[in-house]
């Protein structure tokens, strides 16, 4: 039998259409071919069978992400990752099943759109588990029109897809919401005074330079109060406000006592007087 495959080759087109139509015009295989050529690659790693088993059925991938058109996103990009899946397919395909190549490669084709999607629909990922997942692409298939889902058919949607009806609800407020833009669109300039955008109230003080700067000048200039009132406290108080406030490991007023062969009260208003200098040093001073 002869496995010669005729393929275009100007396949390096510059538009999408041309792809098209390169794609559309790929030879198809008969079952026979079809399987000689995976015997091939599973048996000796024949990477030309592979190309022709992929060059084959990428009409095919086409037809596939086609169905996915209306999520608005790049319907070139969409084939791109449905051939992946369909190459994922290849590697995994056992001709001796007795099943035709697409039959098996819908799945890992379908998997990698959908993952594609999932990810890329919208700025924040809408589903996570293989249940949302399910869900999302199912429930924009069975929504009618525009309009919410009435009772019956969120519940009819739940029970087809045997999720909670709770799921249905949230998932379809997903599906309905819309990504804002943080910044300003250019065509909303003209017109601002009816136009929020969220980086008009959603302003983030600690990114302002002159407000760091400000932020950054008054902690040093506070730390430098703080550090001139302690220099001026005698010996004994310094040593009682440090082992009380500045150590990792916090002396008790009993420690200090014992210390200073004074009683627990005496270190009490001894730190009690450390505290109000300081203070008034710090106050008066900013």
């Amino acid at each position: 039998m002869s496995l010669e495959l005729v393929l275009p080759s100007n396949l390096s087109v510059g538009t999408f259409d041309s792809y098209l139509n390169i794609v559309g015009q790929m030879p198809k295989l008969t079952p026979e071919q079809e399987h000689e050529l995976a015997v091939l690659y599973r048996d000796e790693g024949d990477l030309e069978a592979a190309r022709k088993l992929i060059m084959s059925n990428l009409r095919f991938v086409a037809h596939v992400a086609r169905g996915y058109n209306g999520y608005g996103l790049p319907l070139p990009d969409i084939i791109q990752e449905g051939n992946i899946g369909l190459m994922k397919a290849v590697k995994r395909f056992n001709p001796d099943v007795g099943v035709r190549l697409v039959s098996f490669a819908v799945h890992w084709i379908r998997a990698e759109i959908h993952e594609y999607v999932i990810k890329n629909w919208r700025v924040v990922k809408i589903a996570t588990t293989k249940s949302q997942r399910k869900l999302f692409f199912n429930l924009r298939k069975s929504k009618k029109g525009l309009g919410w889902l009435s009772k019956l058919e969120a519940e009819a949607i739940a029970e087809n897809l045997n999720v909670d009806l709770k799921c249905v609800y949230e998932m379809e407020k997903r599906i309905d919401g819309r990504d804002m833009a943080f910044d300003m669109p250019v065509d909303a300039v003209s017109n601002e005074d009816n136009y929020s955008a969220p980086s008009g109230y959603l302003m983030e003080d600690e990114s302002d330079p002159a407000q760091l700067i400000e932020k950054s000048d008054w902690k040093n200039y506070k730390e430098g109060l703080l550090s001139e009132a302690l220099s001026q406290l005698d010996e004994r108080s310094l040593d009682i406000l440090s082992s009380r406030w500045l150590s990792d490991k916090k002396a008790t007023l009993h420690e200090l006592a014992k210390r200073y062969n004074v009683s627990a009260e005496r270190i009490r208003q001894l730190e009690k007087n450390a505290m109000k200098k300081i203070k008034a040093s710090v106050v008066l001073e900013a």
